[in-house]
């Protein structure tokens, strides 16, 4: 009777589909995932939070919120897949323009003032990324004046 529960298993494991190849971040990809990472690094992925990206995404890029909820997704499974959050940055840094980079930063604390507080752990992936995003400690305390504004 094990060998053929065995024997089952693996046929069906052979069957199972594959997962999808994850997507090669590009720098809409890469600030998804940032934001995700935000989000997530206080260990309380709140929906206020997951709201606030899919409009991000939304407005930042044309999106539906069908279209932005897919985002996210795949921005989710990047945000864990890729350990690093300057890999992320630093694409962006090298991709996009100085005012990006700082609307990029404005994002992201817009994610992190979604659920009313700042956490430790949330401005501690903010500095981390401001650096990373060759941006000063001023250009930060101006994103996040704009995106309070929000």
């Amino acid at each position: 009777m094990e060998v053929k529960t065995l024997l089952q298993r693996l046929l069906h494991a052979r069957r199972a589909p594959r997962p999808q190849p994850l997507p090669e971040p590009d720098e809409k990809l890469a600030l998804g995932a940032l934001m995700v990472r935000v989000a997530m690094s206080d260990r309380d992925y709140q929906l206020a939070e997951i709201s606030r990206i899919d409009r991000l995404l939304g407005r930042l890029y044309g999106l539906g919120p069908i279209e932005a909820a897919r985002m996210r997704a795949t921005c989710e499974k990047l945000a864990r897949a890729v350990p690093e959050s300057d890999r992320f940055a630093h694409l962006i840094r090298e991709t996009v323009s100085f005012e990006a980079r700082t609307g990029a930063l404005a994002a992201l604390w817009e994610v992190v003032l979604a659920d009313g507080s700042a956490d430790p752990a949330e401005l501690h992936v903010i500095e981390e990324v401001r650096e990373a995003l060759g941006l000063s400690e001023e250009d930060s305390a101006h994103a996040r004046a704009a995106a309070e504004r929000s």
